[in-house]
């Protein structure tokens, strides 16, 4: 709530994601209650790593079934959880902490730490998996930003930046954004989701949403600011987009020059999207 007195503004720019030496245990329960907590799960469950085990410190605890008995909806939501998790495992590989002397941090890509959180001989044969959920993450948030085009075409939208030259400018360059993922055809269809009956489909999409708002919860746990910021932030960015995703109706029917009524988007929600795409 950006009107809390407690919220916090933060330069994503200086504050960027990466390697912070977070991790251990007290990460292990983290990841360990986002999978079993919201994961939906068949009777067959892979337990997640064992956060003592050395060759493993925690790292990337992983809850792996088989998809017997489980629709295509509980399926893609492990994917997306899996993909996320995966895409934090691989920023803080690409920009790790190599050397600190005199207080001057090397930063840089760690390929032993890469190697050891995919690999496929490291990881039991999941690592090229989560890679490929890392992928299906990427097509759902280029699906989102192709559908959601038309809500910040229409004039009375701005990017609530409070300079009107700023608005304007970042605008026409998320407009380009925009344009550039209509050109990018290899998008996920999503209209094969929530395609049955309507009251079990009006169901499963709250339970989705409520597995968001548990593993946002889930994510105040972490110890580590800068790993809580780009957790949640992250987190927020994939629930915009499937909130856009579930909203193709109400996003074509809005009005031209007038306040939205059907859908909205709060410029928390615009910035979490925008970032969790560039992740």
């Amino acid at each position: 709530d950006e009107r809390s007195p407690d919220a916090q503004y933060v330069d994503l720019l200086l504050n960027p994601e990466r390697y912070t030496g977070y991790k251990g245990p007290s990460a292990w329960r983290v990841w360990n209650s986002i999978y079993e907590e919201n994961c939906f799960k068949p009777r067959s469950v892979y337990r997640p790593l064992n956060p003592l085990a050395p060759s493993r410190g925690g790292s990337f605890g992983i809850c792996h079934f088989s998809w017997t008995g489980l629709c295509l909806e509980k399926r893609v939501f492990y994917k997306l959880i899996s993909g996320l998790h995966a895409s934090i495992n691989l920023h803080l590989c690409a920009n790790y902490l190599l050397e600190e002397t005199w207080g001057k941090p090397r930063w840089g890509p760690n390929v032993k730490e890469f190697t050891r959180r995919f690999d496929p001989a490291e990881t039991k044969g999941e690592g090229p998996r989560r890679l490929k959920n890392l992928y299906f993450l990427y097509l759902i948030e280029l699906r989102a930003l192709s559908k959601v085009a038309p809500y910040f075409e229409r004039a009375v939208v701005d990017l609530y930046t409070g300079n009107g030259h700023e608005d304007a400018e970042s605008k026409a360059l998320l407009l380009d954004i925009f344009r550039d993922t209509k050109s990018f055809h290899m998008h996920f269809d999503e209209k094969s989701m929530f395609a049955g009956d309507k009251k079990g489909a009006k169901s499963l999409k709250e339970e989705f949403r409520l597995h968001f708002k548990n593993i946002s919860r889930i994510m105040d746990c972490v110890g580590c600011d800068k790993c809580r910021l780009w957790g949640k932030l992250q987190t927020q960015g994939l629930g915009t987009a499937l909130k856009i995703l579930f909203s193709e109706k109400e996003i074509q029917s809005l009005p031209e020059n007038s306040p939205s009524k059907g859908f909205q988007l709060t410029r928390q929600e615009i910035v979490a999207l925008v970032n969790a795409f560039g992740r």
